[in-house]
């Protein structure tokens, strides 16, 4: 079958801009926002590594995971990097350092049954705090001031709201929902007095705020949705002292930053990411006491490796259980 060009004019063709060009561009909505790119500051490695789950520990050393190979890791402050831990089975994503020192890691398992287990700060003495056998998919956590934690349920699909995000109380014996029914919970946060939420839901593009009574009780009307994302996803999240919400953007190679009630008013974006380099941007750290940020990646589709860059947030990072 013959067929000819029809003939249209350059008026009715469409062209790819500056702004829409690449596979991830910045929605419309978003592209005014004010906006920085951040610096490289360490490669971890040449190759694919799935870097999750930043926290610095009071020695100033900065530690996260290799989710698939399921080491725990640590770079000191002259950058030499050693791996504390190993266990392939745990699958890592998420850490919090208890006030004494200890490393809780959230592990999601096989993805249908992980757990959380705690560290000696030299990565030692492992001990499970909550079994696999409970039958959560722990992605990340949080410490509340009194030594319990928030941990998100990374189970669901877009369709099926089976995971959620629940409070563990400070002996660690106590359970509690929080927010339940929720399209594979991912990352949380605390505002700075311990009163305020917050969770993203990876599979449904969704930020959750969340007013406490208390550490396990929703205040009434507590809970709304105040920003839904544009494409993929709402990843790991950290507060700063003002009450600001920085939320790492996956297969978007870069941060959101939210004001205390949810409204977006910035981005840090990742260098290259217009050319589809470091798109996987999981999770983010303040370095207390600091403005300054740290941000893990991975290029999956520009072949530049797993790094941490850096860059500056608005104010100071909440103060931490860690360092209290």
């Amino acid at each position: 079958m013959d067929i000819s060009p029809l003939g249209t004019s350059a008026e009715s063709a469409l062209f790819y801009t500056n702004a829409t060009r690449g596979l991830t561009p910045i929605p419309a909505s978003e592209r005014d926002l004010p906006t920085v790119t951040a610096e490289p500051y360490f490669k971890v490695s040449d190759g694919l590594v799935a870097l999750e789950g930043p926290a610095y520990d009071r020695q100033g050393n900065l530690l996260f995971v290799d989710v698939y190979c399921g080491r725990i890791l640590r770079l000191s402050p002259d950058h030499t990097l050693t791996t504390l831990y190993t266990d392939s089975a745990l699958h890592p994503a998420g850490i919090a350092i208890h006030k004494d020192g200890r490393i809780f890691v959230a592990g999601i398992g096989d993805s249908r049954a992980g757990s959380v287990i705690a560290l000696d700060s030299d990565g030692g003495n492992p001990q499970t705090i909550l079994p696999a056998s409970a039958g959560y998919v722990p992605d990340d956590l949080v410490f509340d001031s009194k030594g319990g934690f928030y941990f998100t349920d990374f189970k669901g699909t877009s369709t099926n709201p089976a995971g959620g995000v629940f409070h563990v109380s400070p002996d660690f014996k106590t359970i509690t929902p929080v927010l339940p029914n929720m399209s594979a919970a991912n990352g949380v946060a605390l505002s700075s007095d311990g009163k305020v939420l917050w969770a993203t839901e990876f599979c449904a593009s969704r930020l959750h705020r969340v007013d406490l009574e208390d550490e396990a009780t929703v205040a009434r009307f507590g809970t709304t949705i105040p920003y839904h994302f544009v494409g993929r996803a709402p990843d790991s999240m950290r507060t700063d002292a003002d009450g600001n919400v920085y939320v790492a953007m996956f297969h978007q190679g870069r941060i959101l930053v939210f004001s205390p009630y949810g409204i977006p008013i910035g981005q840090i974006l990742l260098p290259g990411r217009e050319e589809n380099h470091f798109l996987k941007s999981t999770s983010l750290a303040f370095v207390p006491g600091s403005r300054d940020i740290v941000i893990v990646a991975r290029d999956e589709l520009g072949g530049r490796g797993s790094m941490i860059f850096r860059a500056r947030g608005l104010t100071q990072g909440v103060t931490l259980l860690s360092h209290r």
